[in-house]
Protein backbone atom coordinates (compact mmCIF):
# COMPACT_ATOMS: atom_id res chain seq x y z
CA UNK A 1 0.00 0.00 0.00
CA UNK A 2 1.59 3.13 -0.88
CA UNK A 3 1.81 6.41 1.47
CA UNK A 4 0.83 9.95 0.53
CA UNK A 5 3.60 11.74 0.05
CA UNK A 6 2.07 14.88 1.62
CA UNK A 7 1.32 12.31 4.37
CA UNK A 8 4.81 11.34 4.57
CA UNK A 9 5.79 14.77 4.60
CA UNK A 10 3.30 15.94 7.49
CA UNK A 11 4.52 12.78 9.96
CA UNK A 12 8.32 15.31 9.86
CA UNK A 13 7.09 18.41 9.41
CA UNK A 14 7.22 20.60 12.18
CA UNK A 15 4.57 22.88 13.21
CA UNK A 16 3.91 26.00 11.77
CA UNK A 17 4.40 29.13 13.11
CA UNK A 18 0.96 31.19 13.08
CA UNK A 19 2.18 34.68 11.50
CA UNK A 20 -1.14 36.10 12.41
CA UNK A 21 -0.68 35.67 15.84
CA UNK A 22 3.14 36.75 15.52
CA UNK A 23 1.81 39.88 14.28
CA UNK A 24 -0.59 40.62 16.78
CA UNK A 25 2.11 39.89 20.15
CA UNK A 26 4.15 42.33 17.67
CA UNK A 27 1.74 44.80 17.86
CA UNK A 28 0.85 44.23 21.30
CA UNK A 29 4.53 44.91 22.84
CA UNK A 30 4.62 48.16 20.30
CA UNK A 31 1.61 49.28 22.53
CA UNK A 32 3.59 48.61 25.76
CA UNK A 33 6.83 49.90 24.40
CA UNK A 34 4.75 52.82 23.11
CA UNK A 35 3.31 53.61 26.48
CA UNK A 36 6.21 53.97 28.15
CA UNK A 37 7.93 56.39 25.40
CA UNK A 38 5.07 58.51 26.48
CA UNK A 39 4.90 57.94 29.71
CA UNK A 40 8.60 59.30 29.76
CA UNK A 41 7.86 62.17 28.01
CA UNK A 42 5.06 63.33 30.25
CA UNK A 43 4.77 61.27 33.34
CA UNK A 44 0.81 61.55 33.27
CA UNK A 45 -1.82 57.93 31.75
CA UNK A 46 -1.86 58.47 27.41
CA UNK A 47 -4.66 58.33 25.89
CA UNK A 48 -5.50 55.53 23.50
CA UNK A 49 -5.35 58.05 20.65
CA UNK A 50 -1.69 59.19 21.78
CA UNK A 51 -0.57 54.82 22.43
CA UNK A 52 -2.08 54.15 18.99
CA UNK A 53 -0.51 57.08 17.45
CA UNK A 54 2.95 56.28 19.02
CA UNK A 55 2.62 53.05 18.62
CA UNK A 56 1.63 53.11 14.34
CA UNK A 57 -1.39 51.11 15.05
CA UNK A 58 -5.13 51.97 14.99
CA UNK A 59 -6.86 52.78 18.10
CA UNK A 60 -9.16 49.98 17.94
CA UNK A 61 -5.77 47.50 17.98
CA UNK A 62 -5.09 48.54 21.60
CA UNK A 63 -8.28 47.71 22.94
CA UNK A 64 -8.27 44.73 20.57
CA UNK A 65 -5.48 43.60 23.13
CA UNK A 66 -6.41 44.89 26.19
CA UNK A 67 -9.66 45.41 27.49
CA UNK A 68 -9.08 48.93 28.87
CA UNK A 69 -6.12 51.32 30.02
CA UNK A 70 -5.87 50.52 33.51
CA UNK A 71 -5.29 46.31 31.78
CA UNK A 72 -2.31 48.12 29.60
CA UNK A 73 -0.85 49.78 32.69
CA UNK A 74 -0.70 46.32 34.34
CA UNK A 75 0.63 44.63 31.30
CA UNK A 76 3.19 47.43 31.30
CA UNK A 77 3.96 46.99 34.83
CA UNK A 78 4.39 42.69 34.23
CA UNK A 79 7.11 43.89 31.38
CA UNK A 80 8.91 46.79 33.41
CA UNK A 81 9.36 43.98 36.37
CA UNK A 82 10.61 41.54 34.34
CA UNK A 83 13.35 44.05 32.57
CA UNK A 84 14.29 45.28 36.06
CA UNK A 85 14.79 41.99 37.57
CA UNK A 86 16.51 40.96 34.60
CA UNK A 87 18.47 44.65 34.82
CA UNK A 88 19.14 44.25 38.73
CA UNK A 89 20.85 40.75 39.17
CA UNK A 90 22.80 41.04 42.16
CA UNK A 91 26.57 41.78 41.48
CA UNK A 92 29.58 42.20 43.53
CA UNK A 93 27.78 39.60 46.11
CA UNK A 94 31.46 39.13 47.70
CA UNK A 95 32.80 41.86 47.54
CA UNK A 96 33.69 44.39 50.09
CA UNK A 97 31.21 46.61 51.49
CA UNK A 98 32.17 49.89 49.73
CA UNK A 99 31.88 47.53 46.47
CA UNK A 100 28.98 45.51 47.55
CA UNK A 101 27.42 49.17 48.28
CA UNK A 102 28.19 50.89 44.97
CA UNK A 103 27.20 47.94 42.83
CA UNK A 104 23.87 47.72 44.36
CA UNK A 105 23.14 51.64 44.50
CA UNK A 106 24.45 51.88 40.65
CA UNK A 107 21.97 48.86 39.64
CA UNK A 108 18.83 50.85 42.02
CA UNK A 109 19.63 54.09 40.50
CA UNK A 110 19.47 52.69 37.04
CA UNK A 111 16.21 51.29 37.97
CA UNK A 112 14.74 54.29 39.09
CA UNK A 113 15.81 56.74 36.22
CA UNK A 114 14.96 54.39 33.98
CA UNK A 115 11.10 52.82 35.35
CA UNK A 116 10.14 55.98 37.71
CA UNK A 117 7.48 57.83 35.34
CA UNK A 118 5.78 54.15 35.04
CA UNK A 119 5.95 53.80 39.00
CA UNK A 120 4.31 57.22 39.61
CA UNK A 121 1.51 56.13 37.01
CA UNK A 122 1.20 52.38 39.07
CA UNK A 123 0.74 54.34 42.60
CA UNK A 124 -2.11 56.81 41.14
CA UNK A 125 -3.60 53.54 39.78
CA UNK A 126 -3.03 51.12 42.12
CA UNK A 127 -6.46 51.59 44.26
CA UNK A 128 -8.59 50.68 41.29
CA UNK A 129 -6.69 47.92 40.30
CA UNK A 130 -6.08 44.72 42.53
CA UNK A 131 -3.45 43.28 40.51
CA UNK A 132 -1.42 46.30 40.35
CA UNK A 133 -1.39 47.12 43.79
CA UNK A 134 -0.09 43.70 44.13
CA UNK A 135 3.31 44.47 41.66
CA UNK A 136 3.95 47.31 43.69
CA UNK A 137 4.20 45.47 46.70
CA UNK A 138 6.30 43.02 44.99
CA UNK A 139 8.57 45.56 43.54
CA UNK A 140 8.86 46.74 46.95
CA UNK A 141 9.18 43.19 48.56
CA UNK A 142 11.90 42.71 45.81
CA UNK A 143 14.08 45.73 46.67
CA UNK A 144 14.11 44.38 50.01
CA UNK A 145 15.41 40.52 49.20
CA UNK A 146 18.16 42.55 46.86
CA UNK A 147 19.16 44.08 49.84
CA UNK A 148 18.93 41.06 52.61
CA UNK A 149 21.87 39.34 49.75
CA UNK A 150 24.42 42.33 49.31
CA UNK A 151 24.32 42.97 53.06
CA UNK A 152 24.28 39.87 54.37
CA UNK A 153 27.13 39.96 56.69
CA UNK A 154 26.37 43.16 58.22
CA UNK A 155 22.81 42.15 58.35
CA UNK A 156 23.92 38.82 60.31
CA UNK A 157 24.85 40.83 63.12
CA UNK A 158 21.23 42.06 63.90
CA UNK A 159 18.74 40.09 65.65
CA UNK A 160 14.93 40.29 64.55
CA UNK A 161 13.16 42.49 64.50
CA UNK A 162 16.11 44.76 64.58
CA UNK A 163 17.08 43.84 61.50
CA UNK A 164 13.85 44.18 59.53
CA UNK A 165 13.29 47.41 60.91
CA UNK A 166 16.50 48.43 59.66
CA UNK A 167 15.46 46.92 55.54
CA UNK A 168 12.66 48.55 55.62
CA UNK A 169 14.13 51.94 56.66
CA UNK A 170 16.96 51.23 54.08
CA UNK A 171 14.04 50.16 51.49
CA UNK A 172 12.21 53.92 51.98
CA UNK A 173 15.13 55.72 51.57
CA UNK A 174 16.56 54.10 48.22
CA UNK A 175 12.79 54.46 46.86
CA UNK A 176 11.35 55.52 43.55
CA UNK A 177 9.94 58.41 45.27
CA UNK A 178 13.59 59.59 47.37
CA UNK A 179 14.93 59.41 43.71
CA UNK A 180 12.47 61.80 42.20
CA UNK A 181 13.05 64.00 45.19
CA UNK A 182 16.74 64.02 44.60
CA UNK A 183 16.64 64.20 41.01
CA UNK A 184 13.46 66.83 40.34
CA UNK A 185 13.00 68.58 43.88
CA UNK A 186 16.89 68.96 45.17
CA UNK A 187 18.11 69.01 41.31
CA UNK A 188 21.06 66.42 41.82
CA UNK A 189 22.93 64.82 39.11
CA UNK A 190 22.80 61.24 39.48
CA UNK A 191 26.32 61.26 40.52
CA UNK A 192 25.44 63.37 43.21
CA UNK A 193 22.22 60.78 44.01
CA UNK A 194 24.23 58.21 44.04
CA UNK A 195 26.20 59.69 46.67
CA UNK A 196 23.98 60.63 48.69
CA UNK A 197 22.53 56.89 49.43
CA UNK A 198 26.33 55.22 49.19
CA UNK A 199 26.89 57.94 52.27
CA UNK A 200 23.25 56.95 54.40
CA UNK A 201 23.43 53.30 53.36
CA UNK A 202 27.12 52.79 54.62
CA UNK A 203 26.27 54.73 57.40
CA UNK A 204 22.79 52.81 58.65
CA UNK A 205 24.73 49.22 57.89
CA UNK A 206 26.30 47.69 60.95
CA UNK A 207 30.35 47.37 60.83
CA UNK A 208 31.36 44.78 58.84
CA UNK A 209 32.82 41.41 60.48
CA UNK A 210 36.23 40.67 60.01
CA UNK A 211 36.74 38.36 56.89
CA UNK A 212 36.22 38.22 52.81
CA UNK A 213 33.55 40.57 53.06
CA UNK A 214 34.90 42.90 54.92
CA UNK A 215 36.01 46.44 53.60
CA UNK A 216 35.17 49.69 55.35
Amino acid sequence: MSVSPVLIASRGAKPRVDGRRLRSERTRQNIIEAYLVLLRRNPRIPTAAQIAKEAGVAVRSVFERFSDLPALTLATADYAIAQGQAAAAPRDVDGDRPTRISSHVRTRAAACESWSPLWRVMLTTEQQVKELHMRVVMARHGNIARMRLMYAPELASLAEPEREQLLIAMATMISFESWDQMRDCYDLSSEDAQAVWRTAIDRMLPSTPAGPAAGG
